[in-house]
């Protein structure tokens, strides 16, 4: 299995991880790794918009996301993309003092320029990753301050 519509089709996360290139599988493996063993309780491993996601399940958030609640709340994914390797954070969206750190912390310990939009990191260069980094910024929001966080962002805002 490797065409992208077999990543596309895949229902866990080993038939996503069995559906990569063998060039790509090992930096996502070990991606994939670093988020498990870092994430703080309550998070849930599912396949969410076709790539490896790490959401807040309905059993704790049954409200789920806004923009489809049938979908629980999506905090991290992980992607194999064309160019490069997706990571998307969503606590880096909605903090600016997270992401503050982030890029500091990002110039300091990794090679190149960071490669970001909003909240996706980009890595086109899989032996450039900074794991370390990864695992540090996994482990900085616990389940219950990012449904507080999540709450927030969707409260009206007075003018």
């Amino acid at each position: 299995m490797n065409s992208d519509l077999e990543v596309k089709k895949a229902k866990t996360p080993e038939e996503y991880l069995d559906s990569l290139p063998a060039a790509r599988r090992e930096a996502v493996e070990k991606l994939r790794t670093v988020i498990l063993e870092n994430l703080p309780d309550g998070f849930e491993e599912v396949i969410s918009y076709g790539m490896l996601g790490y959401v807040v399940p309905h059993t704790l958030y049954p409200a789920g996301y806004h923009v489809n609640p049938k979908e629980p709340l999506p905090f991290i994914n992980l992607a194999s993309q064309k160019q490069h390797i997706a990571f998307y954070h969503m606590g880096i969206y909605a903090l600016p003092d997270l992401l503050a750190w982030f890029e500091k912390e990002y110039a300091s310990r990794a090679e190149g320029k960071l490669d970001m939009g909003k909240s996706c990191i980009r890595f086109k260069k899989p032996d450039a990753i900074p794991y370390d980094l990864i695992a540090e910024l996994c482990a900085k929001i616990t389940v219950e301050q990012y449904i507080r966080l999540y709450e927030e962002g969707r409260k009206p805002q007075r003018r």
